[in-house]
């Protein structure tokens, strides 16, 4: 209803970057609707970073809310030509509003959201996702997790600008269930709103368990074993120490590990029953979702051989937006996507990431996987997280270099983490330059940005 008083018309593209609130429901739920696509901006950026973003989603209309507005004050936008403030601008814009007599007609490939992808090896892309997309994903999920339906509650965490964060609450809503989405994270306060507000499910990202888990015993104790049928972990690599951890405080029947991407939507699961068996394991793939493991000739790799993950699904995005070259390296000529991760499958099927392919590194001719290495460091009593990158070598080409938090500020030296890692990884896959930091770089969602890491002289 809002269209021609905002010069808004079916072609056109909006942006919103905004803490969660209803609003954002409203916005990415209603201008779609009308053939204006909603780019997703991730509210802890800068001004500049949603500058560079609102350009190249060639937005004519910008949403703000009272925590982001700040950003953009100084900033001359080449296409927005109005912000509008989510608040009493955006309240009375609506209450002013004249309905149209008719909608445009909006079809099922039509873009719905351009979320950006979060950059962790490069600049941002949109990924244009389709309504078709979106409504099929949450058909996936219902079927999936067995907490959307109108008898249940669902309760979401993390920033709506990420393809889960607003997936799961919408969900919900379609389904004729409850939803509440937080602004911001607490880990206290999350325990409680799971323990008191019967809530059927719930959306993390490992950081968060992480987090929780810091608390004092006694407030871990007070909230232990809520009455809450579905934790749904994602976006992030969930380690097997942090697993262990979460299903010892929810109980072993709630927790399920969900490997996905922005482009393909929901991939793979691994539920309940095989958190503890099926170690560092995502699961199988979800109904409607073909997964592909292979070589560099697009031949399929054999049991436990990595391979490089191919997938083919319903939910398939439509393209970056304005970056063919993108698009057509993402996708091989039978249709299949690849977002560069490497992967393994065991003999039962289930599938298992092994890393990034930009991520691996290369020394003295051998591939190495980081994720492997930070595994093992993440089960060492002194080491509270870690991150393992390639940086040049005159030598061997590349070496590895771990990035190590501590716990009580204690370190260890080369010696001794060698020596705890011995009989748990190859000689050459034992990192023998240490730095020590306070804390790693991670993006909104959660993902180490490894490429600020490698910055590090």
């Amino acid at each position: 209803a809002t269209l021609s008083e905002l010069s808004l018309c079916k072609g056109d593209n909006a942006a919103i970057f905004s803490r969660n609130c209803i609003e954002y429901v409203e916005i990415v739920c209603g201008l779609p609707e009308a053939g204006v696509p909603v780019a997703l901006i991730n509210p802890n950026l800068k001004g500049r970073e949603v500058e560079e973003i609102c350009n190249d989603a060639e937005a004519k209309v910008l949403f703000v809310d009272d925590n982001t507005i700040d950003e953009i004050v100084d900033i001359s936008f080449k296409t927005v030509e109005r912000v509008i403030h989510i608040g009493r601008e955006y309240e009375l814009l609506i209450k002013n509003a004249i309905t149209p007599d008719y909608l445009p007609e909006v079809n099922e490939w039509d873009t719905w959201t351009i979320p950006y992808t979060s950059g962790t090896t490069g600049k941002p892309k949109g990924v244009m996702l389709s309504h078709r997309s979106r409504l099929l994903g949450f058909y996936q999920i219902a079927v999936e997790y067995g907490c959307f339906s109108p008898e249940d509650k669902f309760l979401g965490t993390t920033p709506m600008n990420h393809g889960a964060g607003i997936a799961y609450p919408l969900a919900a809503i379609m389904f004729g269930g409850y939803t509440e989405i937080l602004d911001k994270f607490d880990p206290e306060v999350l325990l409680k709103k799971i323990k008191d507000n019967n809530f059927s499910g719930v959306f993390t990202v490992p950081t968060q368990h992480h987090n929780i888990f810091t608390l004092e015993k006694n407030i871990l104790d007070k909230y232990k074993r809520p009455p809450i049928k579905t934790i749904i972990s994602n976006a992030a690599p969930l380690s097997q120490h942090l697993k262990r951890k979460i299903v010892d405080y929810y109980g072993d029947n709630v927790l399920h590990e969900t490997y996905g991407s922005t482009e393909c939507g929901f991939v793979t699961n691994l539920r309940p029953p095989y958190q503890l068996d099926k170690l560092n394991c995502v699961g199988t793939p979800f109904t409607h979702t073909a997964v592909k493991l292979t070589d560099s000739n697009f031949n399929k790799v054999g049991p436990e051989e990595p391979g490089e993950l191919w997938v083919k699904t319903s939910t398939a995005f439509n393209g970056y937006w304005n970056k063919p070259n993108a698009t057509n390296d993402a996708f091989n000529e039978q249709g299949w996507i690849s977002v560069g991760d490497v992967a393994k499958y065991d003999e039962d099927g289930f599938i298992y990431i092994v890393d990034r392919i930009k991520d691996m590194v290369i020394s003295g001719g051998v591939n190495i996987y980081p994720r492997e290495i930070e595994e093992v460091l993440l089960s060492h009593p002194d080491i509270l997280d870690n991150a393992i990158v390639g940086v040049p070598d005159e030598k061997w080409g590349e070496r590895l270099r771990a990035f190590i938090v501590a716990k009580d500020t204690k370190e260890l030296n080369v010696d001794e983490l060698s020596e705890f890692c011995r009989d748990k990884l190859s000689g050459y896959k034992i990192p023998k330059d240490i730095r020590y930091i306070s804390s790693l770089p991670r993006n909104a969602n959660g993902k180490v940005l490894k490429i600020n890491l490698r910055k590090e002289n």
